[in-house]
């Protein structure tokens, strides 16, 4: 991937909240061959050194704005000297037949892959985009330390969040997760994704698999929080499967904590009650 600088950055927005910036920038993604949107808050710090960063990637029909306007985790950011990355969820506007069907397949659900079916390959790279992609214009544009950055996401999101951190060992310093999609080959949203863009069941299932990519982990130990809603009713409908991940963590020697949190459900009211928990788990590893 090419190197950008500024130039290739368009601000869309900028507001001030706890002493640092909440910007909005597109830019032109090879990966995903559109014009892609991210969200970033610049924490005070960033002024007079460089500072970790944490990506967090959304759940299915979310953009980059969901985490920005709802999660509240501007307060902790700043208060840790945290940029905080908010990518969107895929490619936009790039017609490919079918994509604006159905709310959990193709416009707003790239289930952070590399599409390897023919009508998607072309954009729906979001797993490139976001491991690869979006750092490179992070670290190149902002006053950011490229060494320390980690990971955390909601609901296919936390599954974004789970496989970028066991598919590249030591990338990323830590890894949360709210609500995380944990077994997407054994739930019907991950099957319906990785059918249209992997093709039928196969290896390449696996490759995007959480539960079973922790099953050959190999890197440096890896700190794991997960918090899910008991009264989530996609947890209830067996989209999330956490469970089976905790199971194959544990055969693999994985520390991970799942904490279930009583009467909370799916959305950003059981986010933003637990963001300062995450922040505070990652902080402890960027430190």
């Amino acid at each position: 991937l090419t190197l950008h600088n500024m130039a290739d950055l368009t601000e869309k927005s900028s507001v001030t909240v706890f002493g640092g910036k909440q910007k909005v920038f597109t830019h032109t993604s090879e990966a995903c061959k559109c014009t892609m949107t991210f969200g970033i808050y610049l924490p005070p710090q960033i002024e007079t050194a460089k500072c970790p960063v944490l990506y967090y990637l959304s759940g299915l029909t979310c953009t980059h704005e969901n985490f920005v306007t709802k999660a509240g985790g501007q307060r902790m950011a700043a208060e840790t000297g945290m940029v905080i990355v908010c990518p969107d969820t895929s490619p936009r506007g790039v017609k490919v037949e079918g994509d604006d069907e159905s709310w959990d397949f193709g416009t707003g659900a790239g289930f952070y892959v590399n599409a390897t079916e023919e009508k998607w390959k072309n954009n729906y790279n979001m797993y490139s985009y976001v491991t690869e992609e979006l750092p490179a214009l992070i670290e190149q544009n902002f006053n950011v330390d490229a060494d320390k950055k980690s990971v955390t996401g909601h609901s296919m999101g936390g599954h974004g969040a789970l496989i970028c951190a066991l598919k590249n060992p030591g990338m990323y310093k830590s890894v949360s997760a709210f609500a995380p999609i944990c077994h997407p080959s054994a739930c019907p949203w991950g099957q319906k994704a990785f059918n249209g863009y992997l093709g039928p069941e196969g290896p390449a299932w696996k490759e995007y698999d959480a539960t079973a990519l922790v099953e050959n982990y190999e890197g440096p130990p890896l700190d794991i929080l997960i918090d899910c809603g008991k009264a989530d009713s996609f947890y209830e409908k067996k989209q999330l499967l956490p469970e089976d991940f905790v199971e194959a963590c544990s055969k693999a020697k994985v520390p991970v904590a799942l904490r279930m949190q009583p009467e909370y459900d799916h959305s950003y009211y059981f986010i933003s009650t637990f963001v300062e928990d995450h922040i505070k788990h990652h902080d402890r590893y960027l430190k």
